[in-house]
Formats: structure tokens, C-alpha cells, sequence
């Protein structure tokens, strides 16, 4: 008799990472490849937090710690929102969690029960989604485009409100980059509040932004639940590191999940971490480069025939629309691959929907492998 298969883990792909798996066997086979398809910044961690991980191994024993992390951390966490934001926040809910991955996983699982429905746009980060329905939870995908700026409206989330338990949004928010403006925010946490909605407002590009700053949703809400990470401003991707500020009332629910799921992130990235923050000019040369190497794609990729792209306002992101050159994102990015080097995203990650016509091109990477991809895109005959 065959063994049972849970229907809760069969979920999509991460096909972002599967482009990646792809772009490492060609290069192990030898042949060159530049990276535009995962999000991860291609510099390490701080010089700083390089020496306070160092200085850990030799003076700490690294073993676990509280399950909502390092009270140290958690205190440089919620100085981080006064300097950063104004916002006055008790430490106490701070939760240091590994990666906002983790962060994700913890608030669904304190905030919403199984068939509870969940609004988000479309196109957004995959995993929201694949994380819901493994959970049993129940994800609304609104689509949007270039007239909502690619985010969650009041109005949007009004065509569901009366069965919604949750909402997610993202600003800046990948695939698209795109931001929502202080006012947008708070009007979103405002309608929220007033219909009984869970808002879950994802941060981790919070840092990495160009032309103006990203609001948080802790200056207009106490009752939302904010995920950020040490990941994409910080450049500490594979410490698996993250935090989430939560409401009072869900923090011993939030401790037990972690206590169970996890017992504690990961001593020596949280004893890394807590110099991470007074790293702020190594970290913001790193986002001067992300803009060059947007300025550059911005420019040139036209000239390859792609040209239309959300307005990518924050992260390292431009979301292309493809639709005059293919019906297919996933062999067109294959054939990118195969045939030029170039490895990106297909938008069927980001909006199973409509995103066989659009793709996602990460400009984390040096500023030389985004000049060499843009000559060689400009050069492909297709």
C-alpha cells in the first residue's frame, strides 16, 4: 500500500530558486553566468558585524537563547524604529526570528486559523502564498497593475473585506519595487482596524529605497504585525536572521510557537547582528550601487526591446512586462539562459496568472555583471 502524501505540502516551487539551480549547473559545466535572478545582495556582511560574529566565537558559548532572541538585540531593534521612523517602541515586542521567513510562519500561525482567508496583490512574493496554503490558510490574490502602482488599495480590499481575516502588503515590495506612500499606509491600517482585518505589513526592503523613504506600519497601528530582516539592507542573506514587532496580545502566542517550532534563531547571527546597526555608511553605499545598476538596466534594457516596467521605487528589482516579445516567461527565461548567460526570474513566481508575459531582474549584483547583462540582452538575437 502506498504511504499518504499531505496535500498541504504540495505546493509550487520557489521558482526563483529553481533558475538558480540551473545558472550553478551551467557554470559548474563551465560556462559564465550572471546572476539577475535571486534577491540577495552579492556583499557580505559588514566589516562590523564580520568582526562582532568573530569576537563571538571566541568569548561565547553559542548556545540557545531566549526564544524571542538576544533582549540586547531586541532592545538595538526598537532603538532602530526611534532613530529610524519616530516611533516609539517597546523592545518587549520585538521577536528575533531566523530569517522573516521564519517571522511569516509564526505570525500566520498566531494570528489566523485553518481556512481563515488572507487578501494579497498579484503579482507578490510566492512564498506568501505557498505559505498559506500549507498552513491550510486560504490566500485572496487581488491583481493589480500600473493604475493601483502595483499595491493594495482600500478599495481592493473592499470587494472581500466582509470575509477577510488578514491582509498582506509590501512596500517596498518585490517583485515590482513599488512603495506605499506614509498616507496609503496608514489609510490601509486604518481600514483594517475598522473591519476587524489582520494587517501583516512585510518590510525587509526597508533601506533600500531611492527617492524617498519607506513608511512602517507601527506609525499608524499597534494591531499590525510587521516582519523585517537582517537579510536585504543589512547584506546578512545567509545568517538567517530576521524580526517581527508584534501586538501585545499575540506575544506569549508568538513565544510558545517559537519555543516549539524553532526553540531560538541563531546565537551566533544574533550576536553578529548587534553591531549591524551602526553600519549604516558600508550599507548605504551599497544601495548607492543598486541605484547606479538601476539607472544603467533603466536605460539600456529598452534597447533590447524591454521597456516597460513597474516603478521600481525601493528593493533591487525591475518587473518587466514581456508581452510583445513572449507568451511564455519560463522557456524565454531559459532560453536567456542557455543563450546569452543571463539568468533572471519569469513572472510565473510572482502571478500565476499573468505572469507568463513578465519577468524579474534582480540588480543586487556589481555594478559589472549589470553593464555585461544589459550589452549582452542588448546584443541577443531572439
Amino acid at each position: 500500500m502506498a504511504l499518504k502524501h499531505a496535500r498541504r505540502g504540495q505546493i509550487p516551487p520557489f521558482i526563483a530558486m529553481d533558475v538558480l539551480r540551473a545558472a550553478n549547473e551551467r557554470a559548474a559545466a563551465g560556462a559564465d553566468v550572471l546572476h539577475l535572478e535571486v534577491g540577495q545582495p552579492s556583499t557580505p556582511a559588514p566589516s562590523r558585524v564580520l568582526a562582532a560574529a568573530q569576537a563571538a566565537l571566541e568569548r561565547e558559548a553559542l548556545g540557545y537563547t531566549d526564544a524571542l532572541g538576544l533582549p540586547a538585540l531586541r532592545e538595538a531593534i526598537a532603538a532602530h524604529y526611534r532613530e529610524s521612523h519616530g516611533v516609539a517602541l517597546d523592545a518587549e515586542r520585538v521577536v528575533v526570528t531566523t530569517g522573516s521567513s521564519g517571522a511569516f510562519l509564526l505570525g500566520f500561525l498566531a494570528a489566523f486559523d485553518p481556512g481563515d482567508r488572507i487578501a494579497m496583490v498579484s503579482p507578490a512574493y510566492p512564498a506568501y502564498r505557498n505559505i498559506l496554503t500549507a498552513l491550510g490558510l486560504v490566500p485572496v490574490e487581488l491583481p493589480v497593475g500600473a493604475a493601483e502602482r502595483y499595491q493594495m488599495t482600500p478599495d481592493l480590499l473592499a470587494r472581500e473585506a466582509d470575509t477577510l481575516a488578514g491582509v498582506i502588503v509590501a512596500s517596498p515590495a518585490n517583485p515590482t519595487g513599488t512603495m506605499l506612500a506614509p498616507e496609503q499606509l496608514a489609510a490601509l491600517a486604518g481600514y483594517c482596524r475598522n473591519m476587524g482585518i489582520r494587517l501583516v505589513s512585510d518590510e525587509i526592503y526597508h533601506g533600500i529605497v531611492y527617492d524617498k523613504p519607506a513608511a512602517t506600519a507601527l506609525a499608524t497601528s499597534d494591531e499590525a504585525i510587521v516582519v523585517n530582516s537582517f537579510s536585504k539592507y543589512f547584506s546578512m542573506t545567509g545568517w538567517r536572521l530576521g524580526w517581527m514587532v508584534v501586538p501585545k496580545d499575540l506575544l506569549r502566542t508568538v513565544e510558545c510557537l517559537a519555543q516549539n517550532l524553532y526553540i531560538s534563531p541563531p546565537s551566533l547571527s544574533q550576536h553578529a547582528a548587534l553591531a549591524a546597526f551602526a553600519c549604516g555608511d558600508e550599507l548605504d553605499a551599497n544601495v548607492a550601487r543598486y541605484a547606479e545598476n538601476r539607472a544603467v538596466l533603466q536605460a539600456e534594457l529598452p534597447k533590447a526591446g524591454l521597456a516597460r516596467f513597474a516603478p521600481a521605487d525601493g528593493a533591487f528589482y525591475l518587473y518587466a512586462d514581456v508581452s510583445d516579445l513572449t507568451k511564455d516567461s519560463r522557456e524565454f527565461c531559459q532560453r536567456m539562459l542557455r543563450e546569452t548567460g543571463v539568468a533572471c526570474t519569469p513572472g510565473m513566481d510572482f502571478d500565476p496568472l499573468r505572469g507568463h508575459a513578465t519577468l524579474r531582474l534582480s540588480f543586487a549584483g556589481t555594478r559589472e555583471t549589470i553593464v555585461e547583462a544589459a550589452r549582452r540582452l542588448k546584443s541577443w538575437k531572439r
